[in-house]
């Protein structure tokens, strides 16, 4: 009966990867027969999950979606990364997370075996969140599963929302995609009003229900969607924008420039480009040294007679004996 039992367990652990498994695939497995595969299904049936299964070369069998929740199974690897999945939640930037991934930590901690318990709770007391007041925009779990709803099933929105620059406005838009990136979400959509396609800041919408009328989706305006989103932020959104060569590896240089301050391209193993913007040249220069890395401008000219014009300033107001010593 344990032997059985366990099996049991195995085939519904097989059957959650949400795959097509033959009954062949499935004796192989669990080293049993075909036929023992069919009185086991048939008992996780009888159990209440409801275990799909068609005939044919193609057939198979597949856990389908039910009333009942079945048992979580994970192997060891899998619960630890759960486990810091959920510690992590409370700061990825989404409001009212926290408490619900506590509670969920909490019932994850009373299955673990012992000597995985050990080890999620070393990653407990032996780390410390760096929180605090400044800890950048949030937003409403409820609102990202809204948006996420309304991009499914191709639902206009209509909402209130401040710009980049503080101005207040009215959009109407077709999402299409969320884009997260460190703690900031974004919405990729088609608007309406203006024709063209926009990426809003979650944080700053504020939704105006009900939604609808559905639409015809579009073809995204880029395969990389991460990408785009990443230029827009960090470029396209500001009047003054610009190229620079910068003299180190592109794997050194994202350790210093996440993807919503500049777009990075390998050139060769030590140099790459990074693309980035600002409201002004001082406000892009200062950005780029204040990266540490040597560079050189390629564009735009404007830029490169700005720091011309500083390095003279610089020299003067170092005196005229800035070179001497001793």
């Amino acid at each position: 009966m344990l032997e059985t039992s366990a099996r049991l367990l195995r085939l519904l652990s097989l059957l959650q990867t949400h795959r097509d498994w033959s009954g062949n695939d499935l004796a192989e497995r669990l080293g049993v027969s075909p036929r023992t595969v069919r009185r086991d299904v048939d008992r996780l049936r009888g159990l209440g999950y409801p275990v799909h299964s068609t005939s044919g070369t193609a057939g198979g069998y597949q856990l389908g979606a039910g009333a009942r929740l079945p048992p979580l199974l994970l192997d060891d690897e899998e619960a630890v990364a759960v486990a810091v999945g959920l510690r992590g939640a409370a700061a990825g930037g989404i409001e009212g997370i926290g408490e619900s991934s506590a509670r969920a930590l909490a019932k994850l901690e009373q299955v673990l075996p012992h000597r995985l318990r050990r080890r999620v709770g070393a990653l407990s007391e032996f780390t410390v969140p760096m929180v605090g007041p400044h800890r950048g925009p949030v937003v409403e779990a409820a609102v990202l599963a809204e948006l996420a709803h309304a991009c499914r099933d191709h639902e206009r929105l209509r909402f209130r929302y401040e710009t980049h620059q503080g101005t207040p406005s009215r959009r109407t838009v077709e999402p299409h995609r969320l884009v997260t990136t460190h703690r900031r979400w974004y919405l990729v959509g088609w608007d309406v009003d203006r024709a063209d396609w926009r990426t809003f800041r979650v944080d700053r919408i504020e939704l105006i229900p009900p939604h609808g009328p559905g639409f015809a989706p579009r073809t995204p305006p880029a395969e990389d969607l991460a990408a785009w989103v990443s230029e827009g932020v960090s470029t396209r959104v500001y009047p003054v924008r610009t190229t620079v060569l910068l003299h180190a590896p592109m794997e050194r240089a994202a350790e210093r420039i996440s993807m919503s301050a500049g777009m990075l391209e390998p050139v060769d193993e030590h140099s790459c480009l990074l693309r980035t913007g600002g409201y002004s040249l001082e406000a892009v220069l200062v950005h780029v040294l204040m990266l540490g890395f040597d560079f050189e401008v390629r564009e735009p000219e404007p830029l490169r007679e700005h720091m011309a014009e500083l390095r003279d300033r610089l020299s003067r107001s170092l005196g005229p004996h800035s070179g001497e010593h001793g």
